[in-house]
């Protein structure tokens, strides 16, 4: 196990794209650390830096303390395992986990011992005779697995190794790999741009976007406290809604409604009138007829139902309202595509109960946690936190 920190990094190629602003993290030992954004944003290489296969133009990174910046990859005692799996396909399965052993030249006893104890982990025991072709795509991601575990390093760096997966073997792989760290408890750093991934995996998430660190944190902090428009639409599944509003006084009003300015950002507004973008992720919201609770909420609202989606568990529902073009989403992240406006409208979605009669072309009530809304600077895009947040 080992404490990683990379101080100052950054990454410029020759033709001077810039593929890494200053970075500075530090993940603590034996911790799962996710790496996430979309492709480009430089969370690959940073990983690359970290490992030792690319060099950084700037900065250091350090190992328990001790500098490995410009040593080669295989003297930092780390383990990669790719989106390929990178298994030799005339070897068999038992030949390749034992591969990095026997170039290290440990002795036959040690190599069977942590061949047999790896496969035993990873349920390969009765497949190590078997070659690469005669395996599902899971059991040959365990075995690129099994061939990192036997080496026993001080970190995993685990490159997107389930983006070739099928979606129900994603699940599978996903729930033995945190088993599986839990029960090692390697520093794991772990790359991906699957957002529900980095959200049931890791216990801390950096948030990458254009080379930079968004921002740093726990999948919850992420999710209730985004630093920005882009953390925010990031996170969350279906992405957050955002929509143009105006503060005036300890009135915000909204295109559908207009509610009280939640009590812990009414010192951070200071009351003025301005404009603001309001997020409201679609779980937040509720079908007023199955709620069951008698009056309607006051600052409930009819929409037209343009799109229904029953998953059983849950409802989707799509609908417009409508907005002026100039109302400040210009700002929102291109990269994640959110809420579009088209000829004034604004098309949102809401994620209420199974039990919602809500049908495509009919009428809806809905209303809204009021006190789960986001605010946001349509300037810098980044989100009004409340007075407590600010100064802690």
């Amino acid at each position: 196990m080992a404490e990683i920190v990379l101080e100052g990094i950054s990454k410029r190629y020759a033709d001077g794209t810039e593929a890494l602003q200053r970075t500075d993290l530090s993940i603590h030992d034996g911790e799962f650390f996710i790496l996430v954004g979309p492709s480009g944003c430089g969370k690959s290489t940073l990983l690359n830096i970290i490992v030792g296969l690319a060099q950084p133009s700037t900065g250091e990174v350090r190992v328990d303390g001790e500098t490995v910046t410009g040593r080669d990859p295989k003297d930092r005692n780390m383990a990669m395992v790719f989106q390929s799996y990178a298994i030799y396909p005339h070897m068999t399965v038992r030949e390749n986990i034992a591969f990095p052993l026997k170039l290290a030249k440990l002795a036959r006893s040690e190599i069977d011992a942590r061949v047999e104890q790896a496969a035993a982990m990873l349920e390969l025991h009765t497949l190590l005779e078997r070659k690469p072709a005669e395996l599902s795509g899971g059991q040959r991601q365990r075995v690129a697995m099994g061939r990192a575990i036997v080496r026993q390093p001080a970190a995993f760096l685990l490159d997107e190794p389930l983006s070739n997966l099928d979606a129900k073997l994603r699940v599978q792989m996903r729930t033995e790999l945190s088993r599986l760290q839990k029960r090692l408890g390697t520093t794991t750093i772990y790359v991906t741009h699957d957002q529900t991934e980095a959200m049931t995996l890791g216990q801390r998430i950096a948030v990458l976007r254009r080379g930079q660190v968004q921002q740093v944190g726990t999948p919850r902090e992420l999710y209730e406290q985004p630093a920005n428009l882009f953390v925010a639409g990031f996170v969350g599944s279906p992405a957050m809604n955002f929509l143009p509003a105006e503060v005036d006084g300890d009135r915000l009003v909204l295109p559908m409604t207009t509610i009280a300015v939640p009590q812990d950002l009414r010192a951070q507004l200071g009351g003025r009138r301005r404009t603001v973008i309001a997020g409201i992720r679609p779980e937040h919201f509720a079908a007023v007829d199955s709620a069951g609770r008698g009056d309607a909420p006051a600052q409930s609202f009819d929409v037209s139902a343009e799109i229904v989606e029953w998953l059983g568990a849950d409802l989707y529902l799509y609908f417009d309202v409508a907005v002026e073009r100039t109302a400040g989403l210009d700002v929102l992240p291109q990269e994640l595509d959110l809420n579009p406006v088209h000829d004034g409208r604004l098309r949102l979605v809401a994620r209420v109960e199974a039990c919602a009669r809500a049908v495509e072309g009919g009428k809806q009530r809905l209303c809204f946690d009021a006190q789960r809304i986001s605010l946001f600077d349509p300037a810098t895009g980044e989100r009004i936190r409340p007075a407590q947040a600010a100064t802690a």
